[in-house]
């Protein structure tokens, strides 16, 4: 999909842009609508109350401690469910999404909709605080 182009129809377009959680600031995001995404997208269910979206790649450090910590909140949290995407494998979802770098987190709410998103390795703090949007 070239840059630009409309993302595929099961990324409909919601009411709200998402904010970053921590890492590189995303804030030329926040002005677009954010999608929803749903299991078909994403190839895996949604969680019953929050879904928190990890795109990673092969040789990427952070995303490894990344994956630790969503683990670590999902378990934690009920009804949160980690989904871990491999961006070179999906790259029309990646493209569709605008994911620049690895890790890139979205948080979904339980509708699929991206509350939140960041780049960089988040804190567990941050990510329980993220996930307050989405619940």
């Amino acid at each position: 999909m070239a840059r630009g182009a409309r993302a595929p129809e099961s990324a409909a377009v919601a009411a709200e842009g998402g904010a970053p959680v921590r890492g590189q600031d995303d804030d030329r995001r926040a002005a677009a609508p954010a999608p929803r995404l749903d299991a078909a997208d994403l190839g895996a269910e949604l969680g019953a109350r929050a879904t928190l979206v990890q795109f990673s790649s092969a040789f990427c450090a952070p995303c490894r401690a990344t994956r630790r910590v969503l683990g670590e909140v999902a378990d934690l949290v009920p009804g949160v469910a980690h989904v871990e995407i491999d961006a070179e494998g999906h790259l029309q979802l990646v493209r569709a999404l605008d994911v620049l770098k690895t890790p890139t987190v979205l948080v979904l709410d339980a509708d699929g909709r991206v509350v939140r998103r960041a780049v960089g390795q988040p804190r567990k703090s941050d990510v329980i605080a993220a996930l307050g949007e989405a619940v």
